[in-house]
């Protein structure tokens, strides 16, 4: 699969936004958003995901949405969740959509750590966008986070001013109300020490709490913060084509 830039326009401000796409040989193929991690831009995620896309033979968009969460991002006020950086991952999919053979019915996101906090960002924007999300080690609570990784802190900062509203309208636990109308994986390793597990389940029991019969899931692993990639390949091609199951009698 050969690489592309696409350079597509802002419907939030009207700059022009970097994205990488991949296009599948096969016709009508589905399209997996791969979101790339907190320090890190659009050609992070290539490792990771371009294998998979061409094993499955997936169409993939890299989006940049405002780039790294960090002090050096000079843009890094609009990037961390803000509103222009969801808007430019909705930007990217519209694109696409629009201008590629796309099959708009498996449209697939995942993303780890920094992309896991943005998969489930948009599980509180877009939901309806998305066959299934896979969200790995996500920052749910950014003030809590501040706090539980004071490294970051500083980081945070620099996007969000150390605004108690920007810290909320930029944390995913805002938006379950949203968020419970997305099929919805979480992956999060039972003892990392960037993103402690607490991060994942607090999201979890709040959206099956109050939204019981919700597709969103938890699967806690053994391991630390990292990304899967048999949970994740096991939890796409899943709902990709989803299986009969069998009801279980006592």
């Amino acid at each position: 699969m050969n690489q592309e830039e696409i350079l597509i326009r802002s419907t939030a401000d009207g700059t022009m936004q970097p994205s990488l796409f991949y296009r599948a040989k096969g016709a009508h193929r589905p399209l997996l958003v791969g979101l790339h991690t907190w320090s890190f831009d659009r050609f992070n995620q290539i490792n990771n995901l371009l294998p998979f896309a061409e094993e499955q033979d997936f169409n993939l968009l890299l989006p940049e949405f405002r780039g790294p969460n960090t002090r050096s991002n000079k843009n890094g006020a609009l990037a961390c969740g803000s509103v222009a950086a969801k808007q430019d991952i909705k930007d990217a999919i519209d694109y696409v959509k629009e201008n590629e053979d796309i099959d708009a019915g498996n449209v697939f996101l995942v993303g780890l750590s920094g992309g896991g906090h943005m998969a489930l960002l948009m599980a509180g924007f877009i939901p309806e966008y998305f066959r299934a999300i896979a969200a790995f080690v996500p920052i749910t609570d950014l003030a809590k986070w501040r706090v539980e990784n004071p490294s970051y802190a500083p980081h945070i900062d620099h996007c969000t001013g150390a605004d108690e509203n920007e810290l909320r309208q930029r944390s995913p636990m805002t938006y379950i109300d949203i968020a419970k109308g997305a099929n919805l994986k979480v992956f999060h390793g039972k003892y990392d020490s960037c993103v402690p597990v607490r991060q994942s389940i607090e999201f979890y029991t709040a959206i099956s709490e109050k939204y019981p019969t919700s597709r969103v899931f938890l699967d806690v692993f053994d391991g630390g913060h990292q990304f899967s990639l048999p949970l994740f390949k096991n939890w796409i091609l899943s709902q990709y084509k989803k299986p009969e199951n069998t009801e279980v009698t006592g």
